[in-house]
């Protein structure tokens, strides 16, 4: 007797479940499944799963394709299991190709075609329809985002919009995408949301295009380059009553709300002053080094350190500076923006040209908090007060690249749940729009 074994979450069966298991299920005689637990789905980073384990167990079962389901709660179990239970074939979508070859010592490694045009009714029906969303842009951060979008239930990445059409097909086709599109229109006809993943000065535009046409749009910073654009985005996606979600995947990182909390919760006194830095030494021929106008250090790194300030001290400032080093052609190589707030200081320090210490140092009037580079991936952090001895660490769980957080917080909003609105206020987004247009004036 072959036997088969697959493993999946299987949250809120759809189609493309179904599928799986009956492709597997041919590989062999018996098939076994396993079913993620919810503690382990956590672990592992998967997000925003809606049935309990119990449904989930139920779902498969009326199927009537799998011989024995077996629940996976660790990591290291696939091995064990194919062991124990003397596996033949491990079989998973194609969408984890090459994930599991180091199960080959152990059996033959199948990898499932995925299945093609699954419509969003066939998919989820009810309360939590899967979210089907299309990528504008196909440029250095698209293909990170598709695979951490993969670790979130209630999304499914559909569609690739490039305005050179062939650049939209080489994405598509490479990371099998249903849909590639070089007219935005057309695109917009074959999603619910959308994610914007292009130049800054083009980000305005296609937002608000979505917008008016009833589409959720999470777009990366910054959204817009003044406060008055920013604000008719967040109007337009109001009256349409849509999602609009600025993209700075920091905001919404288990590890940097953690620290949030921990500055505000007294331990260190009245906050007085927040210093944030983010630099990287970038390669003259990227856009960040020649685009003079919309390039830069602070227009790339800038929402990043305006981020914690905004966030300790508020969006009312009585006064901000900024001092530049700029390049030949005008860019910003490395900018310091000051802060007068009517209790505190702050500092933000973006660099692309210039590479300094990038630490987040929030201080109190009883001790601070210090986090080393790479602090906007918050993966530790110290508290520290006047006596050298007394130090608290914290190691905060941070998965992936950071992305899959902000892409389960905007799938959250869309079905309805606001309750992390506060990751990202509206309010903050608009401030630092303000300091963006500021600082585009200031260069004018």
């Amino acid at each position: 007797m072959k036997k088969v074994i697959t493993y999946g979450t299987f949250d809120l069966f759809h189609e493309g479940h179904y599928n799986l298991l009956k492709r597997a299920k041919a590989l062999g005689d018996y098939l076994i499944v396993g079913i993620t637990t919810e503690h382990y789905d956590l672990q592992r980073g998967k997000l925003n799963v809606i049935d309990p384990l119990l449904k989930r167990i139920e779902n498969v079962k009326e199927v009537r394709l799998a011989d024995e389901i077996i629940i996976e709660d660790h990591e290291g179990q696939k091995q064990e299991d194919i062991q124990k239970m003397n596996v033949d074939i491990f079989a998973i979508g194609s969408d984890w190709a090459g994930a599991f070859d180091y199960l080959k010592q152990y059996c033959k490694v199948v990898y499932l075609d995925r299945t093609p045009n699954i419509s969003s009714t066939k998919i989820r029906q009810g309360k939590h329809p899967i979210v089907q969303l299309g990528i504008v842009g196909s440029g250095r951060i698209a293909p990170r985002f598709l695979k951490e979008a993969k670790y979130v239930s209630g999304i499914n990445a559909r569609a690739v919009y490039n305005p050179h059409e062939k650049s939209a097909r080489d994405f598509g086709e490479k990371y099998e995408l249903e849909y590639y599109f070089g007219e935005f229109g057309d695109f917009l006809q074959q999603v619910d949301a959308i994610y914007i993943a292009t130049p800054h000065q083009t980000h305005y535009n296609y937002a608000r295009i979505a917008l008016e046409r009833g589409k959720h749009v999470l777009c990366e910073k910054p959204l817009a380059f003044s406060v008055k654009s920013t604000e008719e985005l967040y109007g337009l996606a109001q009256k349409m009553g849509v999602v609009l979600m600025e993209g700075i995947k920091t905001a919404y990182c288990p590890g940097f709300n953690q620290m949030m909390n921990i500055a505000k919760n007294g331990i260190i006194g009245e906050i007085r002053d927040v210093e944030a830095c983010f630099s990287r030494i970038t390669h003259p021929s990227l856009r960040e080094m020649v685009d003079e106008k919309y390039g830069g250090a602070f227009l790339e790194f800038g929402s990043y350190t305006l981020l914690p300030i905004f966030k300790l001290l508020g969006c009312k400032y009585e006064s901000v500076e900024f001092d530049s080093i700029l390049a030949d052609n005008g860019v910003d190589l490395y900018t310091k923006v000051h802060f007068h707030f009517r209790e505190g200081l702050a500092l933000s320090k973006t660099g692309v040209g210039v590479k300094s210490e990038g630490q987040l140092v929030i201080a109190g009037t009883k001790g601070y908090i210090l986090a080393e580079s790479p602090w906007w991936l918050t993966r530790s952090f110290e508290v520290r007060f006047e006596d050298p001895k007394r130090i608290e660490r914290y190691s905060p769980k941070f998965l992936g690249d950071g992305l899959r957080y902000e892409i389960a917080d905007f799938v959250a909003k869309i079905d309805g749940n606001d309750k992390m609105a506060y990751f990202l206020t509206k309010e903050e987004s608009i401030a630092m729009a303000g300091v963006v247009e500021k600082f585009m004036e200031s260069r004018e």
